[in-house]
């Protein structure tokens, strides 16, 4: 089983979001599963049982509401995300296994550049020193898993602080650049992706 990789750069979110729904609502049992690897311009998203509540300061940056599980999270430039457009039934896991699976690969590649990271069972994400470093938001349709996983890597951290970090009040986030790992977003690229092959046990990339 193959999982075919684009590596697109920066793009739009709301653009993304509508081109994952449309790849989910054609794709059929042998279309093959797809990361796309992406930054995004500012923009907060608010998860679809979101509360506004938690979006503390209307800083001009805009706001979407997004059909994905969570709170409010931040995306800006420096961010990598990785959409993960899986066919679960296909993979024999449910969502507990793909948050989980997610989750490990992201403390893998850390752990590669000496980052001790943990995972929560009540809050998903990736933690280094009570510090969140990756979010998770997805979303299930037919049996298939879009939206995915964002790391910080070196980008501005400035509008976390106009929110609750996916709902929790006071939640402190970082960044690799703060860990002493001075890395792009396209440098991570592939460890993430080697990262999630050997989680979900796909054999080749396109």
């Amino acid at each position: 089983m193959n999982l075919r990789i684009k590596n697109i750069g920066l793009v739009d979110y709301l653009a993304t979001w509508e081109t994952m729904r449309e790849f989910t609502e054609a794709r059929h049992p042998e279309t093959t599963d797809e990361i796309w690897l992406v930054e995004h311009p500012p923009v907060f998203t608010l998860g679809r049982n979101g509360d506004p509540a938690h979006i503390l300061n209307a800083t001009g940056i805009p706001i979407v509401e997004s059909d994905r599980g969570g709170q409010v999270t931040y995306h800006g430039p420096g961010q990598l995300v990785a959409y993960t457009l899986f066919d679960l039934n296909r993979l024999g896991i449910g969502i507990r296994s793909l948050v989980t699976g997610l989750e490990n690969a992201i403390i893998s590649i850390l752990s590669q550049y000496g980052i001790k990271a943990q995972a929560r069972r009540d809050a998903p994400g990736v933690y280094v020193d009570g510090r969140k470093i990756a979010s998770l938001g997805l979303r299930i349709r037919k049996g298939c898993s879009y939206h995915g996983l964002s790391l910080n890597v070196d980008m501005d951290l400035t509008p976390f602080t106009a929110i609750n970090p996916c709902g929790y009040p006071g939640l402190e986030v970082t960044r690799l650049a703060d860990l002493g790992v001075p890395v792009r977003p396209f440098e991570v690229v592939v460890p993430l992706v080697g990262a999630v092959m050997r989680e979900f046990l796909y054999q080749g990339c396109e």
